[in-house]
């Protein structure tokens, strides 16, 4: 028995979904192949000692990066807790190079604990600032762009809400309700007075 109604439709996969299981096959097949050619013109030694030599080089550069992004996690509380006493507003910190892409350090590390060439190689490239700065600006100016073209009601917009600066300095989120706007659900074309104060 049919009730005419048409079926619900499917959500269409996205493209990441269909090409990354083929991508990280491909990825584990070209890593398979290149340690096989490499112990064939080297020996198994030498390929047992690059994956021993990149899994400890690897767990020295994320022990780095936690350190050091610890190290700076502590400085902000410690200028916090200070504004706070003295009841000035805290500055916001320096960044300087290579400190504030510690995602990126502690990425190249992990890459280079993962057993393969290609991954050690780009976790070596990882591990170079001036790369790093130049992912950063680009990782920035992706989520800039992201957060711009974010729809309303969806969870980038809600890092986009706006914010009431008292004159003491405290910022007070809130949404603003219009009592002189008509009750009941409005028209779709329904044309929207401006806010006046």
């Amino acid at each position: 028995m049919t009730t005419g109604a048409t079926p619900p439709l499917a959500p269409k996969r996205s493209r990441a979904r269909t090409f990354l299981p083929l991508a990280v096959a491909a990825w584990l097949v070209l890593e398979i192949w290149l340690l096989t050619v490499v112990a064939d013109a080297a020996g198994g030694l030498a390929v047992f000692a690059l994956l021993v030599g990149g899994i400890v080089l690897g767990a020295a550069v994320v022990k780095r990066a936690g350190r050091r992004a610890f190290r700076n996690l502590s400085s902000t509380f410690q200028q916090a807790q200070a504004a706070a006493q003295t009841g000035a507003m805290p500055s916001t910190p320096e960044r300087t190079g290579t400190e504030d892409r510690n995602g990126f350090l502690m990425l190249g590390g992990l890459l280079l604990m993962i057993p393969g060439l290609v991954s050690d190689a780009l976790g070596l490239l990882l591990l170079i600032p001036p790369i790093r700065s130049l992912l950063g600006r680009y990782a920035d100016r992706a989520a800039e762009r992201r957060m711009a073209a974010a729809s309303p009601g969806s969870l980038q917009d809600a890092f986009q809400q706006a914010r009431i600066h008292r004159p003491d300095g405290k910022v007070v989120q809130g949404e603003v309700i219009r009592e002189d706007a008509a009750q009941g659900p409005r028209r779709a074309d329904e044309h929207r007075p401006p806010l006046t104060p």
